[in-house]
Protein backbone atom coordinates (compact mmCIF):
# COMPACT_ATOMS: atom_id res chain seq x y z
CA UNK A 1 0.00 0.00 0.00
CA UNK A 2 1.15 3.64 -1.07
CA UNK A 3 0.67 6.40 1.66
CA UNK A 4 0.50 9.90 -0.07
CA UNK A 5 1.49 12.70 1.87
CA UNK A 6 0.79 16.56 1.01
CA UNK A 7 3.28 18.87 2.96
CA UNK A 8 4.64 22.33 1.36
CA UNK A 9 8.07 22.01 -0.01
CA UNK A 10 10.40 24.61 1.28
CA UNK A 11 11.10 27.63 -1.07
CA UNK A 12 7.45 27.31 -2.70
CA UNK A 13 6.02 30.33 -3.02
CA UNK A 14 2.97 30.77 -1.19
CA UNK A 15 -0.29 31.24 -2.78
CA UNK A 16 -0.83 34.89 -2.97
CA UNK A 17 -4.93 36.68 -2.85
CA UNK A 18 -5.68 37.38 -6.88
CA UNK A 19 -6.10 40.86 -7.55
CA UNK A 20 -8.97 41.94 -9.94
CA UNK A 21 -9.37 44.63 -12.06
CA UNK A 22 -11.53 47.32 -11.55
CA UNK A 23 -12.96 46.76 -15.33
CA UNK A 24 -13.34 43.27 -14.66
CA UNK A 25 -15.34 43.61 -11.17
CA UNK A 26 -17.27 46.62 -13.01
CA UNK A 27 -18.29 43.90 -16.07
CA UNK A 28 -19.48 41.03 -13.35
CA UNK A 29 -21.37 43.27 -10.98
CA UNK A 30 -23.19 44.47 -13.66
CA UNK A 31 -24.05 41.35 -15.36
CA UNK A 32 -25.04 40.14 -12.04
CA UNK A 33 -27.25 42.92 -11.03
CA UNK A 34 -29.39 42.58 -13.94
CA UNK A 35 -32.56 41.27 -13.26
CA UNK A 36 -33.11 37.58 -12.88
CA UNK A 37 -29.57 36.83 -12.80
CA UNK A 38 -28.12 34.39 -11.15
CA UNK A 39 -25.01 35.75 -9.03
CA UNK A 40 -23.88 31.78 -7.93
CA UNK A 41 -23.36 30.76 -11.61
CA UNK A 42 -21.72 34.52 -12.61
CA UNK A 43 -19.03 33.69 -10.41
CA UNK A 44 -18.71 30.21 -10.63
CA UNK A 45 -18.77 30.95 -14.61
CA UNK A 46 -15.70 33.51 -14.16
CA UNK A 47 -14.03 31.42 -11.35
CA UNK A 48 -14.70 33.42 -8.73
CA UNK A 49 -16.48 32.01 -4.95
CA UNK A 50 -20.28 33.65 -4.82
CA UNK A 51 -19.52 35.51 -1.57
CA UNK A 52 -16.94 37.69 -3.96
CA UNK A 53 -19.49 38.64 -6.12
CA UNK A 54 -21.88 39.42 -3.16
CA UNK A 55 -19.49 41.35 -1.97
CA UNK A 56 -18.84 43.54 -4.86
CA UNK A 57 -22.59 43.98 -5.42
CA UNK A 58 -22.73 45.62 -2.03
CA UNK A 59 -20.06 47.59 -2.52
CA UNK A 60 -21.29 49.18 -5.56
CA UNK A 61 -25.02 49.38 -3.85
CA UNK A 62 -23.18 51.52 -0.67
CA UNK A 63 -21.23 54.07 -3.07
CA UNK A 64 -23.76 54.89 -4.94
CA UNK A 65 -26.20 55.15 -2.20
CA UNK A 66 -23.28 57.34 -0.56
CA UNK A 67 -22.94 59.56 -3.43
CA UNK A 68 -27.32 59.66 -4.37
CA UNK A 69 -26.96 61.23 -0.56
CA UNK A 70 -24.09 63.84 -1.41
CA UNK A 71 -26.01 65.14 -4.43
CA UNK A 72 -28.65 65.58 -2.73
CA UNK A 73 -27.53 67.96 -0.13
CA UNK A 74 -27.66 71.50 -0.84
CA UNK A 75 -24.62 73.49 0.06
CA UNK A 76 -25.19 77.32 1.42
CA UNK A 77 -22.76 79.59 1.61
CA UNK A 78 -22.70 81.44 4.89
CA UNK A 79 -20.35 84.50 5.56
CA UNK A 80 -18.65 84.73 8.93
CA UNK A 81 -18.76 86.99 11.05
CA UNK A 82 -15.93 89.36 10.84
CA UNK A 83 -13.88 90.79 13.71
CA UNK A 84 -15.25 94.08 14.82
CA UNK A 85 -13.40 97.51 15.60
CA UNK A 86 -14.56 99.20 18.30
CA UNK A 87 -13.12 103.04 18.91
CA UNK A 88 -14.14 104.83 21.41
CA UNK A 89 -13.66 109.05 21.35
CA UNK A 90 -15.27 110.51 24.35
CA UNK A 91 -18.93 109.21 24.81
CA UNK A 92 -18.82 108.38 20.78
CA UNK A 93 -18.37 104.67 20.25
CA UNK A 94 -17.42 103.80 16.58
CA UNK A 95 -17.80 100.10 15.50
CA UNK A 96 -16.10 98.94 12.22
CA UNK A 97 -16.29 95.99 10.38
CA UNK A 98 -13.12 94.20 9.34
CA UNK A 99 -14.13 95.12 5.59
CA UNK A 100 -14.24 99.11 6.04
CA UNK A 101 -11.94 100.68 3.75
CA UNK A 102 -9.30 102.03 6.42
CA UNK A 103 -9.45 105.64 4.03
CA UNK A 104 -13.10 105.95 5.19
CA UNK A 105 -12.43 104.76 8.75
CA UNK A 106 -9.95 107.60 9.16
CA UNK A 107 -12.38 109.94 7.80
CA UNK A 108 -15.27 109.07 10.18
CA UNK A 109 -12.91 109.09 12.99
CA UNK A 110 -11.81 112.61 12.05
CA UNK A 111 -15.25 113.89 11.68
CA UNK A 112 -16.20 112.47 15.37
CA UNK A 113 -12.98 114.22 16.74
CA UNK A 114 -13.69 117.32 14.96
CA UNK A 115 -17.54 117.26 16.14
Amino acid sequence: MIEAVAERLEGAPRQLRRRWSDAFKAQVVAEAMEPGASVSAIAHRVGIHPSQLFTWRRDVRNRRRASSRLSSCEAAVVQAAGAVVEVVIGDVVVRAGADVDEAHLQRVIRAVRSA
